[in-house]
């Protein structure tokens, strides 16, 4: 295929600066990892602290489940959005508010007095985190080294799996030292704080907004409707459902597999809480393996399907081998290296993919399909939890991961085949 075609055109790169050096790079990423972290830190504050808001609001947990779906749909639709407006306004401002809302949401939780300021308070959750996507990957991929963007999604997804993994151990012992309210709101403090550190270092977060406009094609002489040209690419929407698919098996691992193994296997309580940990940090380790595997990005389809070829077969070995309790949370560990090394080039996916004037809208559109895959995945899980279908929920998990790798291939296919508005 000739370097001017349409499908060329969609995946080339905006080039940042040459003179980007190590130590530039390096604290952009730093920073944006840092933002990352917060955000996901801040999507599970709320679940460890389920049995403190059952009896202080006197609700079900299908209704406090109904607070996190709320707090995603919200996030869907602000991170579809978001990214007109990062291609419009620059990332730094929209950062600026979206971890503003993560603190005030925090902050709300801790003062709620019912059921219904909860909610309230997910919505304005569900804003700030729904603005992270398209403003970390449109800072990495227009001003990170291209020799270094494996490095940089790397980094960005093990910071957010940290933010996982600390939400828990953060609030919950807070909580049991003082109160729920305390520990919501000391979450609400940490949001903050980073935000403070960004506004210190505001200037690495800087991006020229008539460079923005340009480079996007927002210029007097630009077409009407041509910002949403994008949408006609078919390799998006392939990205979207390749994330939905991810999102599915996130929310899976998160919230019901190591229950569900721990069934199956007759493992003790304390050490299925121990398995969600062991992945999380496993999966970040792959991460930095992931980084440097990523460095060649014409690899980048066989590396995700590697890796969930692998996490598949091992959730398969959970669903009907027998084996002693003690060697669960090994597999979970192992599932998520695998899974973490497939992460950066993940994430290279969607940049090859991307028209270079369209940064922001792209990732918002694609990442929009993680919240729609974290809201729906419970409801169908769930379901198999409540009528003891164990097995069914680690099948399903593998069903998923398998689903994820012809979808790697297939954004490479119709990546051939773009079509791009002249």
């Amino acid at each position: 295929m000739s370097s001017n075609s349409p499908a060329s055109a969609a995946s080339a790169p905006a080039s940042p600066p040459s003179s980007n050096t190590l130590g530039t790079d390096a604290k952009l990423i730093g920073l944006v990892g840092l933002a990352h972290a917060v955000s996901h830190f801040s999507q599970l504050i709320l679940a460890p602290l389920f049995p403190w808001l059952k009896d202080a609001f006197n609700v079900s947990y299908v209704e406090l489940g109904a607070v996190l779906t709320v707090f995603f749909v919200v996030s869907c639709i602000v991170q579809a959005a978001s990214g007109f407006i990062v291609d419009k306004l620059g990332p730094r401002p929209v950062l600026f508010v979206g971890l503003g809302a993560l603190g005030l949401a925090a902050f709300g939780y801790a003062l709620a007095q019912s059921y219904w300021m909860l909610l309230v308070c997910a919505v304005v959750g569900g804003i700030g985190n729904g603005v992270f996507h398209p403003v970390d990957y449109t800072l990495f991929n227009r001003k990170v080294a291209p020799t270094r963007l494996g490095h940089a999604y790397s980094v960005h997804g093990i910071t957010g799996s940290l933010g996982w993994a600390l939400a828990p151990a953060f609030v919950v012992p807070i909580a049991i030292a003082f109160s729920w309210r305390v520990a919501l709101a000391s979450a609400g403090a940490v949001a903050l704080v980073v935000l403070l550190v960004l506004w210190i270092y505001r200037s690495v977060l800087s991006l020229d907004a008539a460079a923005v406009h340009k480079a996007t094609g927002q210029g007097e002489s630009s077409p009407a409707g041509g910002e949403f040209d994008f949408l006609r690419i078919p390799a998006v929407w392939m990205c979207f459902g390749f994330f939905f698919f991810y999102a599915v098996v996130i929310s899976v691992v998160q919230t019901f597999a190591p229950v569900a193994a721990g069934h199956l296997h007759a493992v003790p309580v304390a050490l299925v809480a121990v398995c969600l940990t062991v992945y999380m940090v496993a999966s970040a380790v792959g991460m930095v393996a992931g980084g440097f595997l990523a460095s060649d990005p014409s690899r980048c389809e066989r590396i995700v399907g590697v890796g969930f070829g692998l996490a598949a077969a091992l959730a398969l070995l959970l669903a009907f081998a027998d084996f002693p309790p003690v060697i669960v949370p090994a597999l979970f560990g192992a599932m998520g290296f695998v899974s973490g090394v497939a992460g950066p080039s993940r994430d290279l996916l969607v940049k090859k993919s991307t028209p270079p004037n369209a940064t922001g809208r792209v990732y918002g559109v694609v990442y929009a399909g993680l919240d729609i895959g974290q809201a729906v995945a419970p409801l169908v899980f769930g379901r198999l939890m409540d009528h003891g279908q164990y097995t069914s929920v680690i099948v399903g998990l593998a069903l998923v991961q398998g689903v994820l790798i012809a979808s790697a291939f297939n954004v490479r296919r119709v990546r051939r085949t773009a079509l791009v508005p002249a």
